[in-house]
């Protein structure tokens, strides 16, 4: 199974990449995991041809390929950084490649509530019609004070949280095969998605 990671963090130490990597290497005999940053891409600005940056095109490429994405983020004023917000916007006005895909969301944050409001907030963006992922219902992985959470070899600390994070991983990989399941009859979801707009509502 192939599943796209991606950071929802620009910083240099950040934990949920290492919470990515810890989990590509501990659940390496179930996927293959590849693992995208978004430092660096450019910030959505609404091209009037529709037409995403070479680097949104590429990681477009890899998500459509994909069996799941997995997306951790980080908490920043109760919400998700601004660059994992602009990303998605580049993916929903143009090559649209989370129509349907299955998406967990996981993150990691400093303090103690690990990132609880944004994930529910990301969670609410992946819900809007111009995206329309498929996003495993009644789960998510909190990891708090994760400044501390990792060894020097990059490993969690916590077994009751490695357990944790081991059952919503199984759960995922149920929710992918449900859904590829649910989906295998339709295609006029994405034509739907990609007749969208505001403007007709």
């Amino acid at each position: 199974m192939k599943i796209v990671g991606i950071t929802g963090s620009t910083s240099e130490r950040s934990t949920n990449r290492k919470l990515l990597q810890f989990m590509k290497k501990h659940f390496s005999k179930n996927i293959q995991m590849e693992i995208f940053d978004i430092k660096g891409f450019p910030a959505f600005n609404e091209p009037e041809e529709r037409i995403a940056p070479m680097e949104i095109r590429e990681l477009s490429d890899k998500i459509e390929a994909a069996d799941g994405v997995i997306i951790s983020t980080p908490e920043y004023d109760h919400s998700v950084p601004a660059a994992l917000k602009s990303l998605i916007e580049w993916l929903s006005y143009t090559t649209k490649p989370l129509v349907d895909k299955p998406v967990m969301i996981t993150g990691a944050s400093h303090g103690s509530l690990g990132s609880s409001r944004a994930q529910a907030h990301l969670r609410q963006i992946l819900d809007a019609p111009e995206v329309k992922a498929r996003i495993m219902p009644s789960a998510e992985f909190l990891l708090g004070q994760s400044l501390q959470a990792f060894d020097e070899e990059g490993n969690l600390n916590d077994k009751e949280k490695i357990a944790e994070l081991e059952d919503c991983f199984t759960e995922f990989l149920l929710f992918v095969e449900m859904t590829r399941h649910l989906l295998k009859e339709r295609s006029t979801r994405k034509k739907d998605v990609n007749s969208f707009s505001w403007k007709n509502i």
